[in-house]
């Protein structure tokens, strides 16, 4: 169960982090949820860096899921 609350988390944050970072690609001035820490590149690391956790974070649980036998 905690495997799958992890991976949960994990997808919801490349979710949003990606969404995010997307937008702000598109549209500088749309800054979104990571607005306060400085300027775009500053912003766009921060969106980048949240997705890469997002995605170690669900490959990482869904990994120890299977080697519990979870998942097949």
């Amino acid at each position: 169960m905690k495997y799958d609350v992890l991976q949960i988390i994990g997808m919801v944050l490349v979710g949003i982090a990606g969404q995010s970072a997307f937008r702000l690609l598109v549209d500088h001035g749309d800054t979104g949820l990571l607005g306060g820490l400085g300027g775009f590149p500053v912003v766009l690391t921060g969106y980048l860096a949240v997705t890469a956790a997002g995605v170690l974070l669900a490959g990482w649980s869904h990994t120890r899921a299977t080697a519990l036998g979870r998942r097949k």
